[in-house]
């Protein structure tokens, strides 16, 4: 977003798609977004928050039939689901090495053949000249060795993290009242869960639950410490009050169905808790009992 805010700001027009309640580009709005003049399509794999997967391969498809040339962000999903550049049909594919648990510091960008590029660095001729300066060799084999040992394992991990991931969600759900997930259900990361929470602030949530141990988040990483909503939340809707209710957790390889359960377990109470000092609960509650009241009059 920000790459494409300081483009518009060199005179390109940006088109931004919207993505609606599931955080999925719809197909449709991208045809009718195409201009004779559209140059470059952008859209992330998977999202960084909410873990929805983007209809990648389609859209790549309509960019190739209009001649467009076609990036995806993959940071996300590398290593953590099936990624072919030709099956994506990509021209350009971002990836990140501490995401698949590589050395951090280091990424790679898969540039198609004919796909031409400028430097936005000049001096040396490394990388074919369009990213000049000595090599970080360290990193690009750890990231290399990260690769291969990520594709080894990828079989095997994603029924696994997939099967964590359903038996956190169906937990959660089961047991916190006004409890929901944010992004699509099923076209998701396998790692990935975002729950929203009537009636809380997520920051007091992940402090409580660092307390016990567990580690999460009301956003992306890298804007952790910001005190404002999540545009990708507003996105799908959220007003800022459901937006700060929020919580991602992912899980990896390393996890444990006990830990899980841990997770499980001590959410309901903390949940409870901080409701029990909410205002928004209170008036969450009263609209509850309201409509409850109604339905049996009628």
């Amino acid at each position: 977003m920000e790459t494409c805010s300081a483009l518009e700001k060199k005179g390109f027009e940006v088109t931004y798609l919207p993505v609606y309640e599931e955080g999925i580009v719809k197909v449709e709005d991208l045809k009718s977004a195409i201009k004779e003049e559209t140059i470059l399509i952008t859209i992330m794999h998977a999202n960084n928050e909410i873990g929805t997967i983007q209809p990648i391969a389609e859209i790549g498809k309509i960019a190739k039939e209009n001649n467009i040339k076609f990036h995806s962000d993959a940071v996300q999903s590398v290593g953590k689901i099936p990624v072919d550049v030709n099956e994506l049909n990509v021209d350009l594919l971002s990836i990140s090495s501490h995401k698949i648990y590589g050395p951090k510091g280091v990424g790679a960008l898969y540039i198609r053949k004919r796909t031409r590029l400028e430097p936005i660095l000049y001096g040396g001729g490394q990388e074919k000249d369009l990213s000049p300066g000595t090599e970080n060799v360290a990193g690009i084999v750890g990231l290399g060795e990260a690769c291969r040992l990520a594709k080894e394992e990828l079989d095997e991990n994603i029924p696994y993290i997939t099967n964590l991931r359903n038996k956190l969600i169906d937990g959660i759900l089961n047991s916190v009242e006004k409890s929901y997930i944010n992004g699509d259900i099923e076209k998701r990361l396998p790692g990935n869960v975002n729950f929203r929470f009537t009636g809380i602030e997520g920051e007091s949530l992940v402090l409580m639950l660092d307390a016990k141990g567990i580690d999460g988040s009301t956003g992306s990483a890298c804007s952790s410490k910001k005190l404002t909503a999540s545009h990708v939340l507003k996105a799908i809707g959220l007003e800022d009050v459901d937006s700060h209710g929020s919580l991602r957790l992912t899980i990896g390889p390393e996890n444990t169905e006990e830990e899980v359960n841990t997770v499980i377990k001590e959410i309901p109470p903390i949940v409870e808790k901080l409701r029990s000092m909410s205002s928004i609960w209170e008036k969450e509650e009263s609209l509850l009992k309201n409509n409850t009241k109604r339905c049996d009059i009628d």
